[in-house]
């Protein structure tokens, strides 16, 4: 009897997982664990443009090209500032919708890493900054693909960064490669920015640069086979 492939259980991937990967208890795949990592390594340098980016006020203006409000701006923008500042310590109540902006990173973070600590019996990192968090969740995520809860991390983490984005101003853009995917055989190759990996919108697959590379000369020979 054969039994149906295993799945990375995050909402973004299609991925059968490896036997190494089933050996190890992962549920997630390697693709997603490495996605998570990136995402966390772009904490430092997203702050120093976020920080920036908070201090350039959001202006409207009129048809005459007259800007103004009816009440002095605050000097930064308000969305940003929330972003990137402290979060509450206990459970924050909205009943007017008066709160502004994303969660805080610091929040997502450090709501991740108290998890963790709880899971482990461990004491956390020496400094709660969004940059000493996301250092110390690095080395955590090999026991986070092993945890249910990793497609919530996974989803989190992937919201922080198109959010850091969309404040940095920094676009998204996928290409498609004009060559057939080696495991499907259709051209529904894809590259993105930010994405370690090309992937197969047909069959779900990724690769890596290399493994494409070391695939091209079987791909040669099929549209030129020898006489």
């Amino acid at each position: 009897m054969t039994t149906a492939p295993t799945l990375c259980i995050t909402e973004r991937c299609t991925r059968t997982l490896r036997d190494w990967e089933l050996a190890a208890r992962m549920v997630c795949c390697s693709i997603c664990h490495d996605q998570m990592r990136h995402w966390l390594q772009q904490i430092p340098a997203a702050l120093i443009v976020l920080r920036d980016g908070s201090m350039q006020r959001e202006r409207t203006s009129d048809s005459g090209g007259r800007g103004g409000t009816r009440t002095p701006p605050l000097p930064c923008r308000e969305d940003v500032l929330s972003f990137v500042g402290p979060a509450a310590t206990g459970t924050v109540h909205d009943p007017h919708g008066d709160q502004t902006g994303s969660r805080p990173i610091i929040d997502t973070l450090g709501s991740w890493a108290r998890l963790v600590c709880e899971e482990r019996n461990l004491a956390g990192p020496a400094r709660w900054t969004e940059t000493e968090l996301a250092s110390w969740l690095i080395p955590q995520l090999g026991f986070a693909t092993t945890q249910a809860w990793v497609a919530d991390l996974h989803r989190e983490l992937f919201d922080m960064a198109r959010e850091i984005r969309g404040i940095a101003r920094t676009g998204i853009r996928t290409e498609a490669l004009s060559r057939p995917c080696p495991r499907c055989e259709d051209l529904l190759l894809q590259r993105t920015d930010h994405d370690l990996y090309i992937r197969c919108t047909g069959c779900g697959t990724a690769f890596t640069q290399t493994e494409l590379n070391d695939d091209a000369p079987r791909q040669l020979e099929a549209i030129n086979p020898a006489a």
